[in-house]
């Protein structure tokens, strides 16, 4: 049976009371972070050497693209929304948070896994090949970007119970609570100028946007007119945050030396998150009713069904795709970027990205569907915990310095032991005691 059929069957299957907006906003979410990184991919073969920056450094006047492109809010509100049902559901079937917690963890870090893992041993054989390890570095660095989110987000699952009973017994005072910590850390960021503080709103500003999906589920959000509301006053806090604030333009990467909205984290986001879910949930009923077709649904249950071997992996694939044609002698990669000759051909380039991603994904996503076992032990939770906190230190140190020149001798290999011990603390690799 093609995969094409067995996404139909499965979205046959699906029960009525199954919010499919929130499936259909995590795969076009997914998609337009795909798309977005390689379209701002500057990539030069000129005179037999290849330059790679970004089409935000090299044509300032692009980053308005960023307030379309940044998604991740939408991520971490779907994210709050699916925690909340799958919570409930651990509730009424009378699931312990260390039951919960393993079937949240086994979808999260198993595609993880394959590709720490599959870096590490690409990193080796370059290494022993002798290729320098700068090299190793620039591109590790860059095919590993999309591991950040994980390095955050397992946490955010690791405290949704909690967080969730705050929202029950507080509602929006639980959001607001978060939100101006979230504030305090920006003033701190700069005017006291605390930057190591600022840090600390991967947390603060990523906990609240999820307690976005927290009030969604909840039915809190009000009517279409008052999310439209909400939407205009957010973009309103956006404008102001920006163009009269100390606040970058851009939404995503690093293009103001020094500063950037997402690096740390800035209530920025938290204002975009606003004014996306304010607009997302207004037309909600009708992209419900749209979705009631089987073939838009069947789509979404397929692209769902492997999204995160998509995400994982569609800079590793752009990075491979990248070294072939520099060996080829560049052939596509002479256009000089920001040129129109360039911009004419992002749709050609971002086609060629997707056909060779999407056999990859078929290849590897069964990992990503591979349940636990019914029989599998459940490790107790404080061990999970454990073991989540060391594989999030060791997918950020990747993040952040890859394979390779690391600040500090064996610091790489050191990530890679902690990514794989931590796995196997929470029960996610077999044979592990």
């Amino acid at each position: 049976m093609g995969i094409w059929s067995q996404a139909r069957d499965l979205a046959a299957a699906t029960p009525d009371e199954r919010n499919r907006y929130v499936d259909f906003l995590r795969a076009v979410s997914i998609l337009v972070v795909i798309t977005g990184h390689w379209l701002i991919s500057a990539l030069y073969y000129h005179d037999g050497s290849l330059t790679a920056t970004s089409i935000l450094v090299v044509q300032p006047s692009t980053h308005w693209l960023t307030w379309l492109f940044q998604v991740m809010p939408i991520f971490f509100i779907v994210g709050g929304y699916a925690n909340a049902v799958s919570l409930e559901s651990a509730r009424r079937r009378e699931i312990a948070y260390a039951g919960w917690l393993a079937a949240r963890l086994n979808r999260l870090v198993t595609p993880l896994l394959v590709l720490v893992l599959g870096w590490a041993l690409f990193a080796a054989i370059l290494h022993f090949s002798g290729v320098s390890g700068a090299v190793i570095q620039l591109a590790s660095r860059a095919a590993l970007i999309p591991i950040w989110f994980l390095a955050i987000y397992i946490m955010v699952v690791v405290l949704a119970p909690a967080t969730y009973i705050a929202w029950r017994r507080w509602g929006f005072a639980s959001f607001w609570g978060l939100a101006a910590i979230g504030v305090l850390v920006d003033v701190a960021f700069f005017v006291a100028d605390l930057r190591w503080l600022g840090w600390s709103n991967f947390f603060w500003v990523w906990l609240s946007v999820h307690h976005l999906g927290y009030a969604w589920r909840d039915g809190r959000m009000g009517s279409p007119a008052r999310l439209l509301t909400y939407a205009a006053l957010g973009f309103l806090a956006l404008v102001l945050l920006v163009f009269k604030g100390p606040y970058p333009f851009a939404m995503a990467g690093s293009p103001d030396e020094g500063l950037s909205n997402t690096s740390p984290p800035k209530i920025t986001l938290l204002a975009l998150a606003i004014t996306q879910c304010g607009l997302l949930l207004a037309i909600e009923s009708p992209m419900r009713r749209m979705l009631s077709g089987l073939r838009v649904w069947t789509a979404t249950a397929l692209i769902n069904s492997m999204i995160m071997t998509l995400y994982l992996w569609h800079l590793t694939i752009m990075m491979i795709v990248v070294a072939l044609v520099y060996l080829a002698g560049g052939v596509g990669l002479g256009l000089e970027p920001g040129s129109s000759e360039w911009w004419f051909t992002r749709p050609v380039w971002i086609a060629v990205l997707y056909a060779v991603l999407l056999p990859v994904t078929l290849l590897l996503a069964p990992m990503e569907r591979r349940a636990r076992a019914a029989d599998a032990a459940v490790p107790a939770a404080v061990r999970q915990v454990g073991g989540a906190a060391l594989i999030c230190f060791g997918v950020a140190l990747l993040a952040r310095f890859g394979f390779g020149n690391a600040p500090l001798p064996g610091l790489d290999v050191a990530a890679t032991v902690m990514v794989i011990a931590g796995a196997g603390s929470s029960g996610l690799l077999p044979g592990f005691k």
